[in-house]
C-alpha cells in the first residue's frame, strides 16, 4: 500500500513539474506581433505632421533614406528599430495618403503632439493640434473603416490589416514631453507645471483604456526623456549655473520629467489591475537617453549636447533658423542650418530630436528588457507577468 502511494506521489510530482515546464516555456516564448499601432509625438512620428503641414525639409533623412522621409531626424527613429526587430515594415503615418501601406499597422503620432489638448495653434505655440485623444479617434475610425474597406478585396485587401491583427498587435506609446515643455514655454513655474501633471496622466490612462476597449491587449509604454538635456530647452529656458549637472543638463527640468515618470509608472500599475487581459510594459527611456548623454564615449558618441544640424549659439541651435533653414545674404538665399560632418557620433540631431545613431543607442538599451518593468524584452511583451 505504501509502495503504491509512493508511486502515485511520484506520478503527481512529475505531472506538476511538466505543467510548470509548459507554463515556463509558454512564458519564455517570443511573441508574434503581426502589427504595431503607435501613438506619440515627434520622437515616433514617421510622417504624420509632414503630411499635414509640409514635409520635413532636407537634410532630414540624409543618413538612411537619403531624402526627407517625414521624420525629424537624419534617419530612423526608435519606432523604426522596434518594427525592424519584430520583422515588420516601417510604419506608415495614418495621415499620409501617398504610398502608405497599413497591412502591418499604422502610426498616429505627429510631431508636437501632447496628451492634453493645447489652447494654442501650431504657429502660436509650436504644438500639434493632433493630441492623444485625436490620435485615438483616428485609430477608432481606422479600426472599423479598414475592415469595411478591406472586405472589398483587390488592392484594399493588400493595404489594410486583417481583423484579428487588432487584438494581436503591439500598441506603443511615446508621448508626454510636450505637455511639460508647453507649460514652461508659456512662462509657467515648475510648481504650476507639476500641478497639471495628474490631469495629463488621467487623460493618458483613459486613452489606454479606450484602446483596450477596441481589443488592444499588448502595450509598450515609454516614459518621457530628460528634456533638460535638449538644446532647444537649454537655449530657450536658461537656468542658474548651480542648476546644471555634470552632464551639462538642467536639473529643474529633468526633475519634472522624473516627477511625470513616477506618476506614469503608477498609472501603469493601476491599468494592470483595471485591464486584466492586458500585458503592459513600462519602459524607462529616460534612463536610456540620459545614459548616452551623460556617458557619450561609453556609447560611441563624441558630442552629447550640441545639435548636429542647426545654426549658431552655444548649442548650435537657433529657434528662428533651424535644421535646413536658409536666410538671405546680399540678395542670395544661403543654407545656414547645415548638418554636421558625421551625425553618427552626435547624440542630438536638430536641437529637439535625437540622431539616428542616438535612437539606435536608445533602442539597443531597451530592446532586451533591462529598462522595462516588468523586465521582459520587446519580443516577449505579449506575456502577462505578475509582479
Amino acid at each position: 500500500m505504501e509502495s503504491h502511494w509512493l508511486k502515485l506521489k511520484h506520478v503527481v510530482t512529475c505531472l506538476l513539474a511538466l505543467s510548470v515546464t509548459l507554463v515556463s516555456a509558454k512564458t519564455s516564448g517570443h511573441c508574434n506581433f503581426p502589427a504595431i499601432f503607435n501613438f506619440g509625438d515627434s520622437n515616433s512620428d514617421t510622417g504624420g505632421l509632414s503630411a499635414v503641414f509640409g514635409q520635413a525639409r532636407s537634410p532630414h533623412g540624409e543618413s538612411f533614406f537619403h531624402k526627407p522621409a517625414g521624420r525629424y531626424c537624419d534617419g530612423r527613429l526608435v519606432i523604426d528599430f522596434i518594427a525592424q526587430s519584430l520583422g515588420l515594415p516601417y510604419l506608415s503615418a495614418y495621415l499620409d495618403s501617398v504610398g502608405s501601406n497599413f497591412t502591418h499597422g499604422a502610426n498616429f503620432a505627429t510631431a508636437g503632439s501632447t496628451i492634453r489638448p493645447q489652447n494654442t495653434t501650431l504657429r502660436q505655440g509650436g504644438f500639434s493640434p493632433i493630441s492623444l485623444d485625436v490620435q485615438f479617434n483616428e485609430f477608432y475610425d481606422f479600426h472599423s473603416r479598414s475592415q469595411t474597406t478591406r472586405s472589398q478585396g483587390g488592392v484594399f485587401k493588400k493595404l489594410l490589416p486583417k481583423a484579428e491583427f487588432f487584438s494581436q498587435a503591439l500598441y506603443t506609446f511615446d508621448i508626454g514631453q510636450n505637455d511639460l515643455t508647453s507649460g514652461y514655454f508659456s512662462n509657467m513655474t515648475t510648481s504650476q507645471v507639476k500641478a497639471y501633471v495628474p490631469d495629463v496622466l488621467d487623460q493618458f490612462k483613459n486613452v489606454v483604456k479606450y484602446v483596450y476597449g477596441q481589443g488592444g491587449r499588448y502595450f509598450w509604454i515609454h516614459n518621457t526623456g530628460p528634456f533638460g538635456c535638449l538644446p532647444y530647452v537649454l537655449d530657450r529656458l536658461p537656468v542658474a549655473a548651480n542648476e546644471i549637472d555634470k552632464a551639462g543638463c538642467a536639473t529643474p527640468f529633468n526633475e519634472v520629467a522624473k516627477f511625470f515618470n513616477r506618476g506614469l509608472k503608477q498609472v501603469v500599475v493601476q491599468l494592470r489591475k483595471e485591464l486584466p487581459l492586458a500585458a503592459i510594459t513600462y519602459v524607462d527611456v529616460y534612463k536610456a537617453k540620459y545614459s548616452i548623454i551623460s556617458q557619450p564615449k561609453k556609447h560611441g558618441f563624441e558630442e552629447p549636447l550640441r545639435a548636429c544640424c542647426g545654426h549658431g549659439g552655444k548649442y548650435n541651435f537657433n529657434k528662428n533658423i533651424g535644421c535646413g533653414g536658409k536666410k538671405m545674404v546680399h540678395g542670395k538665399e544661403i543654407l545656414v542650418g547645415k548638418a554636421c560632418k558625421d551625425p553618427s557620433v552626435w547624440v542630438n540631431w536638430d536641437g529637439v530630436h535625437y540622431t539616428q545613431a542616438g535612437n539606435k543607442g536608445i533602442f539597443d538599451q531597451i530592446v532586451g528588457g533591462a529598462y522595462s518593468h516588468p523586465p521582459i524584452p520587446l519580443n516577449m511583451a505579449c506575456h502577462r507577468i505578475k509582479k
